[in-house]
């Protein structure tokens, strides 16, 4: 990664900071993007302490403006992107049912929420920062799937279809760039399994660290018999990313403790 130049939105997150980490440790010099400059700020200083430097910059990936400001922002600091991460996600309450809800009290108002950030807040970044790779003739493009994407997964309805999406996308675009542009441009997805961050510690832990009932669900249907810890995502993003697996190109790799291989018999 020495040389190269990483953007990941999201960054500030669980998963993405762990991500920024990854990749700056490898020797890429990284941005991170983020709607909560506070919270941003705080991960640029959490890696000083850990003698690591990221850039942050304040950005809402659905919003096309900030995010081709953003862009520009880059190019003038450090001239190139090779990376782009998709980490930006999430979910709402209004587009989950649950145990007591059924379909009909889904809110369409926040399942277009959760569609808009998940699916356009991977799109909108992605038409962006492509354009550079295509001047480049090279780049690297990884989208943040879910295991809700390989197995919908109860009560999260809009994630579930959001992220399918996202796996779609990817594929798409993977032909998109390669057919036009030449196979410089690569476009592929991790699918995480299950870790705990801060959108569902919640749902998968009790205060007191036991698992809740849908943890210990999850945990019943993943071989490895525990959650996945965010720097096993590292090794994974540093081979799609690395020129050695140039001939990869979109697919979508889950890193779940075998979550998606069981059959739950």
């Amino acid at each position: 990664m020495k040389g190269k130049v990483a953007v990941i939105t999201g960054g500030n997150g669980t998963l993405g900071s762990a991500f920024a980490k990854g990749l700056t440790q490898a020797g890429a010099t990284v941005f991170i993007l983020g709607r909560n400059a506070d919270k941003s700020n705080k991960r640029v200083q959490e890696f000083q302490q850990m003698g690591l430097t990221i850039h942050a910059i304040t950005c809402d990936v659905l919003d096309e403006s900030s995010v081709d400001t953003a862009l520009q922002q880059i190019l003038a600091q450090a001239g190139k992107v090779d990376i782009l991460v998709n980490g930006a996600g999430g979910n709402r309450a209004g587009a989950t049912i649950m145990p007591d809800q059924s379909l009909f009290d889904i809110s369409i108002d926040q399942f277009k929420g959760v569609t808009d950030l998940n699916l356009l807040g991977t799109v909108i970044p992605s038409v962006a920062f492509a354009k550079p790779m295509v001047k480049q003739g090279k780049g690297c493009i990884i989208n943040i799937s879910s295991m809700a994407a390989i197995l919908p997964l109860t009560r999260v309805v809009g994630y579930s279809a959001s992220k399918a999406a996202v796996d779609n996308f990817t594929r798409w675009m993977a032909i998109e760039m390669a057919t036009k542009y030449g196979e410089g441009i690569r476009v592929n997805a991790i699918a995480p399994g299950f870790f705990i961050a801060d959108q569902n510690r919640s749902l998968l832990l009790n205060e007191d660290g036991s698992l809740t009932q849908r943890g210990e669900t999850i945990i019943g249907q993943t071989p490895a018999k525990r959650f996945g810890q965010p720097e096993e995502l590292i090794s994974t993003l540093l081979w799609l990313c690395d020129d050695a697996s140039a001939f990869v190109n979109g697919i979508v790799v889950p890193v779940d403790g075998g979550f998606s291989a069981f059959s739950g018999v």
